[in-house]
């Protein structure tokens, strides 16, 4: 019997876990000293050119946000700072696994990815067209995405590998369960929601700190494709959310979200049952109902696809005044992953581009590099701190208010909270008769030539999440559970 390989990182030191990034306490931030979590994101950000290694293909537009309702309590941000004002957005969305040739009309979830041009500095929200996600780690992220990629030896993807992956990863079910239900294939870009995804914060001009969800709920309604039509459009039309998109816009037709928030207080946080921080799961609406703040509306397409679209880079670093990030694991691997993919795939200064270039003038003293336009900061010093008056400063008064950390350093299990399924199940008995029996067939059609072992520790799952939901996937697959 052959020995069991040790898995070890690049310089060949062994990995005593796998699983789980190091973090300030169970549900604290995550460690910039953890280097297996850097080299595995860092590595991972290389492993394609030039196309996005993720969301490669995608689909944009330029838009405004407007204020509709007063936040000030929640955020000192100045495009909060009064209703009716407007900020320049850019909205991109994509799909996920494919490459930038593939089909708009693929199973996968899309990319919801905003920025604002505001007038202190651009501000990114990264998120997609479901609230959760597939898993809690950014440890994981590499893995995952390359069970959504090709295999190295045929070149070709695999069922197989997906759900192997997730029927070691429960925490995937609420994600599985969305992906795969009447909601999994949008018909196009304008008739989904979007969502920030992950816990956000809003800091308010007293330094008090809330806890945020962001939604963006379409105006143009929810519609769907059933899969066959969203087959015969990926051999007949595979452009088709990119042409209905520039389509609408072109004729004045201009796609508008309801754009709302979930606001949590760090004593309900600290009190909440359930990580509030964990992207696997969504708040609930009765405790933390959505409150409409603004409307975001879609009005003038690029100019030139590859230095609008392909060159933008969005990433949850961007942040100004009045918002923040949270200790959501996923969020913090996030941080450093878009900045670095963005630095590898389109340039050390990328910020320098139009399209990712803020509105107001930026002052750092950051010089050469691939892409370094301009003067390149010209004979100011390119050091600090310096001598010179009128030489960038630092600025205390826009410091964030400490967030109280506790907890030993550790790489603390993330599974050692085991509710994978009642936001599952809790989903599938919010669905009808029909909805039901869509998502069990996709599911089922989706699992076609997986092996046995994986089939039955997969149901396992779906049936602890409800015994209708493990039971109809078995019947479809003409199983028995064991």
């Amino acid at each position: 019997m052959s020995q069991t390989k040790t898995l070890t990182t690049a310089s060949g030191a062994p990995v005593a876990d796998n699983q789980n990034s190091r973090s300030a306490g169970p549900r604290g931030p995550l460690l910039l000293e953890d280097f297996h979590l850097i080299e595995k994101l860092a590595h991972f950000n290389r492993e394609n050119i030039p196309e996005r290694r993720v969301h490669a293909k995608g689909s944009a537009a330029h838009g405004t946000f407007t204020l509709t309702r007063d936040i000030t309590q929640y955020s000192s941000a100045k495009l909060f700072d009064t209703v009716g004002k407007q900020t320049p957005t850019f909205l991109r969305f994509s799909t996920v696994g494919g490459e930038r040739g593939s089909a708009d009309t693929e199973r996968d979830p899309r990319g919801f990815a905003l920025k604002f041009y505001t007038e202190e500095g651009n501000w990114d929200i990264v998120g997609n067209n479901t609230p959760v996600f597939f898993i809690r780690d950014p440890l994981k992220f590499p893995d995952f995405i390359h069970t959504q990629k090709r295999l190295p030896q045929s070149n070709l993807k695999s069922a197989q590998v997906k759900w192997d992956f997730w029927s070691h990863s429960p925490e995937s079910l609420h994600q599985v369960t969305i992906l795969f239900s009447d909601r999994g294939i949008p018909d196009g870009y304008r008739h989904m929601h979007g969502f920030g995804s992950h816990t956000y914060s809003l800091i308010n001009a007293a330094g008090e700190r809330h806890w945020v969800k962001w939604h963006y709920k379409t105006k143009q309604g929810i519609k769907n494709l059933p899969p066959e039509e969203a087959a015969r459009l990926a051999g007949t039309d595979p452009d088709y959310a990119q042409r209905d998109l520039f389509d609408a816009i072109e004729r004045g037709d201009y796609p508008k979200w309801r754009v709302c928030i979930q606001v949590m207080t760090e004593a309900q946080a600290a009190s909440h049952r359930d990580n509030p921080f964990d992207v696997t799961k969504t708040w609930s609406q009765k405790e933390f109902p959505l409150i409409e703040i603004g409307e975001l509306e879609l009005n003038r397409n690029p100019l030139n696809y590859f230095a609008e679209v392909e060159q933008a880079a969005f990433g949850p670093s961007n942040m100004i005044p009045g918002v923040g990030l949270s200790p959501d694991r996923m969020l913090q691997g996030r941080v450093f992953a878009y900045a670095d993919a963005h630095r590898y795939r389109v340039g050390t200064n990328h910020q320098h581009l139009p399209i990712n270039a803020p509105r107001v003038p930026a002052h750092t003293y950051q010089r050469d590099g691939s892409m370094a336009f301009g003067n390149n900061g010209g004979a100011a010093p390119n050091y600090e701190p310096n001598s010179y008056a009128d030489a960038p400063k630092q600025a205390p008064q826009y410091a964030e208010p400490p967030l109280a950390l506790s907890g030993a350093a550790d790489r603390y299990d993330h599974r050692e909270d085991t509710d994978y399924y009642s936001y599952a199940g809790a989903l599938f008995r919010l669905m009808n008769d029909e909805q039901k029996a869509l998502l069990i067939n996709n599911i089922a059609g989706a699992m076609e030539g997986v092996t046995d072992d994986v089939v039955q520790r997969q149901l396992q799952h779906f049936l602890k999440a409800d015994p209708a939901y493990g039971e109809g996937i078995a019947k479809a697959l003409g199983v028995t559970v064991k």
